[in-house]
């Protein structure tokens, strides 16, 4: 099985090259979210990004795949290919966000950067995710949950790595995930119709 966990904050780590990953990522999403979705919060996925940059293109990419999504009345998208959530509006999204949903559970999701033997693994963890981190930004925390995608190795001149990252590893981090977000979002249906 291609799941670790690393750190006291126990941040789960899925292979994506593994073809359990994407059930094994939503298994663990829906036993995270269960009690916030029971309690009838509104779930946003908060998809991070600028769509300039191959790299940086994960976040949008899921957006736009779960804004497609169907069936799930009290869950939103904010970040997608078209309305990307970037460096340059990320605190003004986040205002929003909190002025629009009361009590709003946040799952935040980005690309990172990261070993060079974790690229194409996917992350899971608790607690917020610190955006822009990976390239010396200061941008604010944000989120309950958060999932990212090691999209290529940390190192010198990360700006330049974002650039040059291959467009495959990012749709398949993206296709995993969204595998994975959509089996847990089945799961939370399941519990509310037999409830």
């Amino acid at each position: 099985m291609g799941i670790f966990f690393k750190g006291k904050n126990k941040i789960a780590y899925f292979n994506s090259s593994e073809k359990s990953s994407a059930y094994e990522l939503g298994k663990m999403l829906s036993e995270l979210m269960k009690e916030h979705f029971l309690s009838n919060r509104t779930i946003i996925f908060l998809c991070i990004g600028s769509d300039r940059a191959t790299g940086d293109c994960l976040g949008p990419i899921i957006g736009y795949k779960l804004s497609k999504f169907k069936g799930l009345h009290n869950y939103y998208v904010y970040g997608t290919l078209e309305e990307p959530v970037h460096a340059k509006n990320l605190r003004d999204t986040i205002d929003m966000i909190n002025m629009t949903h009361d009590d709003a559970f946040i799952i935040a999701i980005d690309a990172s950067l990261g070993k060079s033997n974790h690229i194409g693994y996917i992350t899971l963890g608790v607690g917020p995710l610190k955006p822009g981190a990976g390239v010396d930004k200061d941008l604010p925390e944000v989120g309950d949950l958060f999932i990212t995608g090691i999209v290529n190795f940390s190192g010198f001149l990360d700006h330049m790595l974002l650039q040059t990252t291959r467009l495959n590893v990012v749709m398949s981090l993206a296709d995993q995930i969204c595998l994975g977000i959509n089996y847990c979002i089945n799961q939370l249906k399941a519990l509310t119709v037999n409830s």
